[in-house]
């Protein structure tokens, strides 16, 4: 190695040293208190059935069955 190269590369490798104490870290930590979930559901349902007068006719006497 010529006094070039080494001029070079050692502020380099100083810099990347340094720089690599810069590097932002991540930290992932369960909470402190457990998760709670609160599901207020009210499902209501309606069905209609429409059925012609002779059908109504034919199940209420029973000639259909």
């Amino acid at each position: 190695m010529n006094v070039k190269q080494t001029k070079f590369l050692l502020p380099l490798a100083a810099a990347l040293l340094l720089a690599s104490g810069c590097t932002p870290t991540v930290k992932i930590e369960p909470p402190d208190k457990p998760i709670v979930i609160n599901l207020n559901v009210k499902i209501e349902h309606e069905i209609r059935i429409k059925v012609d007068k002779e059908l109504d006719q034919l199940l209420t006497n029973d000639e259909l069955f």
